[in-house]
């Protein structure tokens, strides 16, 4: 087996002969992207046209590869790719052997009710869904689904799937999530040492990380700092004897009646 080099250009990709069995590259296109792939000269130049580029690192293990293909896209100042290498090519395998309808998702290959020798995919997609197959949506995949009249294949209704979906990912109570908030900022001291004008600082340093992570396009960061930024508010509220819950509801009754029009991506409410 041949060692990839670093650098790969027109004039030395030619010549390279690479045993790719078991090996993920990540790559990088200078000015382009950053990717992942387990043949670099099939994706990069056949596929995508480029000749030269780097190879960033390499491994043996699929979940690493993809962790370091986020990592580097981070690293490099590149959009940060919403589903892994891993995920992608899940979605992929599961195209070839899901069939989507309308009402039904059908398993192509025969299998029994149990769907045993069925390879679950991590994530099916059905219509603005994005279903995470984890161990309760696979018991319902086995405990739900029918043998077709017209051939040995199996199918689920898609409704059924998108229901149970809603209900095992309800999200948690609100309140409770508060609660859990201010437990753990007084375990911290910051309710008996803290105070108003702090957690207005602190608000203020979320909120420039809030910007730029919306400037860097990056979902993980500006999941993380909005995040950081409610729980800071209701630190903020508490210092001031109120409740957080009581200060959104108060500006919910005060907005949900309210008309107006979109100017410049904003709403302006009518005087």
């Amino acid at each position: 087996m041949k060692l990839v080099p670093t650098t790969i250009t027109r004039t030395t990709c030619i010549y390279i002969i690479i045993n790719y069995n078991n090996m993920f590259y990540i790559y990088h296109i200078e000015g382009k992207k950053v990717g992942c792939t387990n043949n670099p000269f099939k994706r990069v130049t056949q596929q995508q046209g480029y000749y030269d580029y780097k190879i960033l690192a390499k491994t043996n293990c699929i979940d690493k590869a993809s962790l370091l293909e986020l990592e580097w896209q981070k690293k490099l100042g590149y959009k940060k790719d919403i589903r892994t290498y891993k995920e992608t090519i899940n979605n992929f395998k599961t195209k070839k052997m899901i069939h989507v309808t309308n009402q039904t998702i059908t398993f192509k290959k025969t299998f029994n009710n149990k769907l045993e020798g069925f390879e679950f995919p991590s994530f099916i997609e059905v219509d603005d869904y994005i279903i995470e197959v984890n161990n309760e949506i696979k018991e319902f995949l086995i405990n739900n689904n029918f043998k077709s009249k017209h051939s040995e294949e199996r199918y689920i209704y898609i409704q059924s799937l998108k229901n149970y979906w809603d209900v095992v990912n309800k999200p948690k109570n609100n309140i409770e999530i508060f609660n859990n908030i201010r437990q753990w900022a007084k375990e911290r001291g910051i309710y008996e040492k803290g105070n108003p004008q702090t957690q207005y600082v602190k608000l203020m340093e979320e909120a420039g990380e809030l910007a730029q992570a919306i400037l860097k396009e990056d979902i993980n960061e500006i999941e993380d700092a909005i995040g950081d930024i409610v729980v800071v508010l209701t630190n903020l509220a508490h210092l001031q004897s109120m409740k957080i819950e009581d200060c959104i509801e108060s500006a919910y009754n005060e907005i949900k009646n309210r008309k107006g029009k979109m100017q410049n991506g904003t709403f302006v409410k009518n005087k």
